[in-house]
């Protein structure tokens, strides 16, 4: 197996540090609103690659966090006036909902910032003990010129970085000993949550925080750290400084990162109105049609995003699910007989198509290529399966295709169809829900509606549906 590691720049054999075992690493989101559908593929992908190392006999120990102390989420609480740690369990809630809607499996761990902490401050206090860090006026800085190789895995030379994507606003900027120097403590404002420091109250940077929990959860080394490439430089950047400062060692072997979503090939932006949440897109198509597009492309490539290219990706995935259908029907009237040597012989060829999905998965987890080995799956058993098959020969094929498609989170259950009466009575009682302002079972009503391929609408006119 080969995995591109942005390191170096090629791609790898993959060797984990311990045999038989993964240590993966990949940044999760800021919780103050919706995961937007950017978000959402590295989710997916990542989850797709911890899903293929599973397949292939690894016990992956994932670990995934939540940015639940940031200027955004105290920005949306000074808004609503609430306490900032009601808008980020809130939004935590709302993701993990969306996660397990794009049937994304939950991390091994999934740690908060507020509850990492005490083992910021004594990683920062490493630094400083080492010569690393330095504190001024109650902000702590990190010595970027004193890592002697930072910059190599954004390939930047030190002399021409500027500040990243992501800046962190500091009282003191005009006391750091170098422009470049980040922040890894900074002090209180008024209305903010803190903690207590060496350094007096205040809260970490960002960057600190994927460090610490990396550290606690997966140890001083792992083997996979991933993300969006726009988390490259300065984030990926400043944790490699930071732990390998404080450990003495390679922090990750491995760096994996997945290219930026475009919306009808311009970047997703609200100034330009086209920035969608992914409960917004689930709300108009099945999460299985997004997970489906998501790995339609390579992860390195970018990909975009358009109403035309979702209408492909639920074309192609109802090819499968016919397929898979099309199976259960005939298992269900076929005679249970042993397999003759004549389908024993057609089982033994769909060999040849878990070979070409784990090559390409092999392959820097080629997904788009993996997809398509199970296109050529689905077209060999629709014509060497009928109702003449015995039922053990005809379960065994709808099992292979089965595991292909969980290897990528593809779920090949149809979702049962409800009648119109049904669906009249259903959205009878979200309306009844709502009025009662019981909006949890107006969403879960909602939700049911959507698992059975049915979208809702709220209009002036009343609530008008359709079949997805």
């Amino acid at each position: 197996m080969k995995l591109y590691n942005t390191l170096t720049k090629s791609k790898e054999e993959f060797v984990p540090l311990e045999e038989g075992k993964v240590k993966m690493y990949v940044c999760g989101p800021t919780v103050y609103n919706f995961i937007h559908i950017g978000n959402a593929r590295p989710m997916i992908v990542f989850d797709t690659v911890r899903r293929y190392l599973e397949y292939k006999g690894y016990e992956v120990n994932y670990v995934s966090n939540f940015t639940d102390v940031d200027d955004k989420i105290i920005k949306k609480a000074i808004e609503e006036g609430v306490p900032a740690n009601e808008i980020s369990e809130r939004y935590i809630a709302e993701c993990k909902k969306d996660m397990a809607d794009m049937n994304v499996k939950p991390a091994t761990t999934h740690p908060l910032a507020t509850q990492e902490i005490p083992g910021m401050i004594e990683m920062i206090q490493d630094l400083i003990d080492k010569g690393y860090a330095y504190a001024v006026n109650g902000t702590v800085y990190f010595r970027t010129r004193k890592f002697a190789s930072y910059g190599k895995l954004s390939h930047k030379n030190l002399d021409d970085l500027r500040s990243g994507n992501r800046s962190l606003l500091v009282s003191g900027e005009n006391e750091k000993e170098d422009p470049l120097d980040f922040v890894l403590w900074k002090p209180k404002k008024e209305g903010e949550p803190a903690w207590e420091s060496p350094w007096g109250e205040g809260r970490p940077g960002w960057h600190i925080e994927c460090s610490v929990m990396s550290k606690k959860y997966l140890g001083e080394q792992i083997d996979i750290h991933a993300g969006g490439e726009d988390l490259i430089f300065p984030h990926h950047e400043n944790e490699i400084a930071q732990s390998e400062a404080c450990n003495g060692k390679e922090f990750a072997h491995y760096w994996l990162h997945n290219a930026f979503l475009n919306i009808d090939n311009r970047k997703m932006s609200k100034s330009l109105g086209n920035f969608f949440t992914v409960r917004e897109i689930t709300e108009k198509y099945d999460p299985q049609v997004l997970r489906f597009f998501m790995l339609s492309a390579h992860y390195r490539s970018p990909l975009n995003f358009s109403a035309d290219l979702m209408q492909s990706s639920k074309t192609s995935l109802e090819r499968i699910l016919t397929a898979a259908d099309n199976l259960k029907h005939l298992i269900a009237n076929a005679k249970d007989d042993s397999m003759t040597e004549s389908e024993t012989a057609h089982y033994d060829a769909t060999e040849e198509y878990v070979k070409k999905f784990d090559e390409a998965m092999d392959d820097d987890f080629n997904t788009a290529d993996a997809i398509a080995a199970i296109f050529e799956l689905v077209k060999y058993l629709n014509t060497h399966t009928s109702a003449e098959n015995s039922k053990s020969y005809l379960q065994k094929c709808l099992d292979r295709l089965k595991t292909l498609c969980d290897i990528l989170g593809l779920v090949v259950d149809k979702k049962e169809e409800l009648l119109d009466a049904d669906i009249e009575t259903l959205i009878a009682e979200r309306q009844q829900a709502r009025k009662e302002k019981n909006f949890a079972r107006a969403d879960e009503i909602r939700a049911e509606l959507l698992e059975k391929g049915i979208v809702l609408e709220d209009t002036r006119e009343g609530v008008k549906w359709k079949r997805a």
